[in-house]
């Protein structure tokens, strides 16, 4: 894992329009999930990729959306017994008070290690929850050294998380998924276009991971922000210790500077058919 702190890069691909087929029935793990929108499936059946809105309105003008992984591994639960925080409670409470709508990618493995806070997450009308698969592992390779998961077991897998979702008790559950690590090719994105989701990358990356300095990331995400980005920061405490004390700097200048702070599934209705990302090409974060 420390060398995806090292590898942190955004990913800088264009791309195509979908093609005009209907859209895929979201996952029924998920009743909420109707309520947001969703991209049409891309060529060959592949899941759509949204990475920014781009559609230059006055609605998506002044938009900004902030993301939050909640990274676990399927097999990190000993480090968890041990002590490990991959929660960040602070960061959720920082988020309340200062009233940003946010989506969190989580992982299925982190919502069963924390149902209670996943719950309250997934209760919360200021967030929204997305899938960040079960198991944290990775959909294509290499990919910053993260385990590799068989292509034959990545719909279960990003189901599987949508369930523990439903057990945790969230009911805020959206269908986006984001590859673990950002790490994807055209395998991937056919093997999880069953699940109905729409991928969602980035525009901006925090380089919170392993961060020490909260004032660097803060100005690496107010240097790259552009209306209608796409941020990606951690809600995992232990990976990412000052993102916290880095949102309570963003947050104030994004808005002085008239952003306004809203969820992906707000900026994706905002944007239309545009904000693609090329699906023909691996992304890495």
């Amino acid at each position: 894992m420390a060398a995806l702190a090292a590898a942190l890069v955004g990913c800088g691909t264009t791309g195509h329009r979908p093609d005009a087929a209907p859209r895929p029935s979201p996952p029924k793990t998920s009743p909420s999930t109707t309520a947001a929108p969703t991209m049409a499936p891309g060529p060959g059946g592949r899941a759509p990729v949204f990475m920014r809105a781009t559609g230059g309105d006055s609605a998506t003008a002044k938009t900004v959306a902030l993301t939050f992984d909640a990274d676990m591994t399927a097999d990190q639960g000993p480090r968890a017994a041990r002590g490990e925080r991959f929660d960040n409670p602070a960061l959720i409470d920082t988020l309340r008070k200062l009233k940003v709508p946010s989506t969190v990618f989580m992982t299925g493995r982190w919502a069963e290690e924390y149902p209670a806070q996943a719950k309250a997450i997934g209760t919360d009308p200021l967030f929204e929850i997305a899938n960040h698969s079960y198991s944290h592992h990775s959909f294509s390779s290499p990919c910053y050294g993260l385990p590799e998961i068989g292509a034959e077991d990545m719909l279960a897998d990003v189901r599987r998380a949508f369930t523990a979702f439903e057990q945790a008790g969230a009911r805020n559950v959206v269908p986006y998924f984001r590859f673990p690590g950002g790490c994807y090719d055209d395998a991937a994105l056919r093997a999880v276009a069953p699940a109905g989701v729409t991928t969602v990358q980035w525009d901006v990356v925090s380089g919170d991971a392993f961060a020490t300095d909260a004032d660097a990331v803060a100005e690496q995400v107010l240097g790259q922000v552009e209306p209608g980005s796409l941020v990606v920061m951690h809600c995992t405490r232990s990976a990412a210790p000052v993102t916290e004390e880095a949102v309570r700097h963003i947050v104030p200048e994004l808005r002085r500077r008239g952003y306004r702070l809203v969820k992906v599934s707000e900026l994706m209705r905002q944007s239309g058919p545009a904000g693609l990302a090329s699906d023909d090409a691996v992304t890495h974060r």
